[in-house]
C-alpha cells in the first residue's frame, strides 16, 4: 500500500528521461574531448560572463570544489580566463576565451542535435507545450517564499 506505481510515475519517467539525455548528450560529447560538465559550464559562461565558481557549480549541478577543479582545467587548455584576484569577496569571475567559444559552437551544434532526436516523437505544437509543462513543473516545485 501507498507505493509508487513505478509505470506510471511521472518523477520516475523524468529520471529516466534525464539519464537517458544525459547519456545521448555523453556520447556526443566524448568524440570532443568533453564531458556534460565541461560542456555546461561553457554554456552557462556563453550566456552569463563572469560568473564565480560557486555560481558555475550551482548551474552544472556539481560541488564546488568539483567546479574548481573543471576551471582549472579549462584554463590551463585556454578555454576560459580567470581574473587573478576577485574585483569584491573571493569569487574570481570567469569569462570564456576565443578558444572556448569555438569549443561551445561545436558541442552546442551536437547537443542541439540529441535534443531535436529526443523531440523528434512529437509534433511542433507538442514541443511547446512540454517545454511548458517542464517549465510548470520546476516551477511548482520552487521553494515559496513566505
Amino acid at each position: 500500500m501507498g507505493q509508487i506505481d513505478m509505470n506510471t510515475s511521472v518523477g520516475y519517467a523524468l529520471k529516466q528521461a534525464a539519464t537517458a539525455l544525459r547519456l545521448a548528450m555523453e556520447a556526443e560529447l566524448r568524440p570532443l574531448g568533453m564531458t556534460v560538465t565541461h560542456y555546461s559550464c561553457l554554456e552557462l559562461l556563453a550566456h552569463r560572463p563572469g560568473l564565480s565558481n560557486s555560481d558555475l557549480a550551482r548551474g552544472a549541478f556539481v560541488t564546488r570544489q568539483s567546479m574548481n577543479v573543471l576551471l582549472q582545467a579549462l584554463e590551463r587548455e585556454g578555454l576560459v580566463t580567470r581574473a587573478e584576484e576577485a574585483a569584491s569577496g573571493r569569487a574570481l569571475p570567469t569569462e570564456l576565451t576565443a578558444a572556448g567559444r569555438r569549443q561551445l559552437a561545436t558541442a552546442s551544434a551536437a547537443i542541439r542535435g540529441v535534443e531535436d532526436r529526443m523531440k523528434s516523437g512529437l509534433t511542433a505544437t507538442e514541443q511547446e507545450q512540454f517545454g511548458r509543462m517542464l517549465a510548470s513543473c520546476i516551477s511548482s516545485l520552487q521553494p515559496t517564499s513566505s
